[in-house]
């Protein structure tokens, strides 16, 4: 054995190994492509043209014809004509003599004697004249077959080799989709063992975290609650706005239940094909039924499960109607303890059909509203786990300067502040980073270099965020300003922050203060300029939008009185006619410009009265471009508060503009104002 070993020829190291890796769909396209190739050339020999009997025979007689080859168990015959009496026959080849022989054939019954006849014939011409007969069985019926087979079986694998692509395409890796498998579910499928996100995983969130909590009690222990003759909720509806761990949290409860795990989106279920989404939402839950006990989510459910009857630009039979008409009835389908819970997640809870929402159905909807202080500083710990920090970062301080962000919202700005510390070459991460990136998430990529401003354009946006800066400051329940910046960012040419105070309730005074921030811009425009610009477009929506939600929603008005024309199910969108009368409109609409009229002139005033401190804040931003709270208090003074609200320790960057959604027309939460 010594030996063998030491005969072995040592491995070159610069030999190379070619791997040749074959495809089968580039060998069934190169056997096509043959076979075409193959019948093409076969068919370039003789192209021989059909005659009958009687004209065969004529040219017998007439000793045109040099050979005939007569297939007996065919019963047929091939003619080849003498050279010189082929132009006598052009005509029958489209007026071209052919090269190639034989140039005729014909075809005759059973009963046809060839040896009589051609004898007969042959008999009667001239030695030089009689034409050979060749009489044989025709055996070749591989190469026939062969020619007509060939390219049909490699058109048909072509063809079934394709709609596997298809397949394959259609439901990923892996999965059950495809066009021949278009009724099953497409849900991926988590096994117990493969979930593993926990609670611990999941920052904030108190209230929907002892809710989901019971669930898992009731996977774990059913007969816990069955005892007692209670029934295990059928499912549970996760409501909130994006971003707020809807999908993190349904994960959660199958990683701490420790059972199977289907994921669906709410679109998965809708497809081309007619009667597509019941079949797939039946095999979702048959598949549910043999993992029981196990979690069915089902993400966005708004998708497929929107109040039938509402669906603008579809008839009543739609396919979403249908899909939604199954899932309805496998819901409800099932047994008392069948071990499978459905969560489902959407931020339209008031568009989805009641049918959906009944008891026996969704049970119960768990809300999942946007983290507070104490959550989002635990947000905020959980996505520094793999970040290199400053050892100086203040959590607490970060969180303070987020208000009205979201999960994913503080997942983005980790990461941007990562970025940036990147950029910058920097070993760790630092506060400054962190602010750099809220200014990024917030207001947008800082346009400083590329963005051409006049002189003039550049001293009207100073003088515009200047007005909104000082009436937010004098004006007790307002938002306090934090920063003030001329720097272009998006399509703002220049952005005021505030840090909104975070309530749940707003008062009149609340919202005629924040009106009055909003109109300070148009107000320092005409004080500066004498005319309007277009800088304050995005101002006057946010206003216009308060204004009318003060007088239809909240019962501000004294006119119209304590009444709300506010459709919190969102059905009244569908009807045609306003549930007020026109004159109520118009006394409406009459009230709204009162209010914008009062907010316009008190505003004035304020900039008229502290004009001196307004353009001195003004000419502090064209030299400096930002300007900070500490730079404010040092021209006006502390920051106006209300008597019964304690002062707070004002931070350093901004917060996120926390837009109000629209079925919250009236939230005034907006904290940045931008030309």
């Amino acid at each position: 054995m010594a030996d063998n070993k030491q005969n072995k020829e040592p491995k070159d190291p610069n030999r190379k190994i070619v791997k040749i890796n074959l495809n089968f769909t580039w060998i069934i396209y190169l056997l096509l492509i043959g076979g075409i190739f193959w019948m093409m050339a076969s068919s370039r020999g003789a192209n021989p043209q059909k005659v009958e009997w009687a004209e065969v025979e004529q040219m017998l007689k007439a000793g045109d014809v040099k050979e005939i080859r007569f297939v007996r168990n065919d019963y047929q015959g091939d003619i080849t004509v003498w050279p010189d009496c082929l132009e006598k026959y052009k005509d029958k080849f489209g007026g071209t003599v052919p090269t190639k022989s034989p140039h005729f054939i014909f075809l005759v019954s059973s009963k046809f004697e060839p040896e009589v006849v051609f004898g007969a014939i042959n008999s009667e011409l001239p030695a030089d004249r009689q034409f050979k007969v060749v009489m044989e069985n025709d055996d070749k019926i591989w190469p026939q077959l062969l020619e007509w087979l060939l390219f049909p079986l490699l058109f048909i694998l072509m063809w079934v080799w394709m709609f596997r692509g298809m397949n394959r395409n259609m439901g990923g890796p892996g999965g059950p989709g495809g066009i021949f498998n278009a009724g099953k579910a497409t849900g991926k499928l988590a096994d117990k063992n493969q979930v593993n996100v926990t609670f611990k995983d999941v920052a904030g969130l108190y209230g929907a975290k002892e809710e989901v909590e019971e669930i898992v009690d009731f996977l774990k222990n059913p007969k816990k609650y069955t005892a007692l003759g209670a029934k295990i909720p059928k499912g549970a509806l996760l409501v909130g706005p994006p971003g707020t761990g809807k999908t993190l949290l349904a994960k959660a409860v199958a990683g701490e239940a420790n059972v199977p795990f289907f994921s669906i989106s709410g679109s998965d279920f809708v497809e081309m094909f007619v009667g597509v989404g019941a079949s797939r939402v039946r095999d979702l839950f048959r598949q549910a039924k043999e993992k029981a006990p196990c979690i069915v989510f089902i993400d966005e459910i708004d998708a497929v499960g929107r109040a039938r009857g509402k669906n603008a630009g579809w008839s009543s039979n739609d396919e979403r109607e249908n899909t939604l008409n199954q899932l309805l009835t496998e819901m409800d389908g099932f047994g008392t303890n069948s071990g499978v819970i459905i969560l489902a997640a959407t931020n339209r809870a008031d568009i989805l059909d009641k049918a959906l929402m009944r008891a026996g159905r969704f049970d119960r909807q768990i809300h999942v509203e946007l983290p507070e202080l104490n959550e989002r500083e635990e947000i905020f710990k959980v996505h520094l786990r793999g970040l290199k920090v400053s050892p100086d970062f203040d959590v607490k301080l970060m969180a303070q300067h987020t208000p009205g962000f979201s999960g994913a919202d503080i997942a983005n700005i980790c990461n941007e502040a990562a970025l940036t510390a990147a950029r910058k070459n920097k070993k760790l991460i630092d506060t400054e980073d962190f602010m750099e990136s809220v200014d990024r998430v917030v207001g947008g990529i800082e346009r400083k270099r590329n963005t051409l401003m006049s002189p003039k354009e550049k001293k009207t946006t100073a003088y515009h965020e200047a007005g909104h800066a000082l009436v937010g400051w004098l004006l007790p329940y307002a938002d306090p300003v934090l920063k003030v910046s001329i720097i272009p960012r998006g399509n703002a040419l220049g952005i005021t922050w505030n840090l909104p105070v975070e309530r749940k309730n707003w008062s009149k005074s609340y919202l005629m203060d924040e009106m009055c921030t909003l109109m300070g811009g148009r107000a320092a425009e005409m004080i500066l300029n004498g005319e309007p610009t277009t800088g304050a477009l995005n101002d006057f929506e946010r206003m216009t939008r308060m204004a009318y939600a003060m007088v239809q929603y909240y019962g501000m008005n004294e006119k119209i009185g304590p009444m709300s024309f506010y459709d919190s199910s969102g059905a009244r969108g569908y009807e045609l006619v306003k549930p007020y009368s026109e004159k109520t409109a118009e006394l409406m609409d009459e009230e709204v410009r009162k209010v914008v009229e009062e907010v316009r002139s008190r505003t004035d005033r304020i900039l008229r009265e502290h004009a001196d401190q307004f353009r001195e804040i003004a000419e502090l931003l064209l030299a400096k471009e930002v300007i900070m709270a500490e730079d404010l208090e040092r021209i006006l003074g502390p920051k106006v508060r209300p008597a019964d609200e304690q002062p707070v320790t004002e931070p350093v960057s901004e917060p996120k503009a926390d837009e109000p959604v629209e079925s919250e027309p009236a939230a005034p939460a907006e904290n940045s104002e931008n030309v």
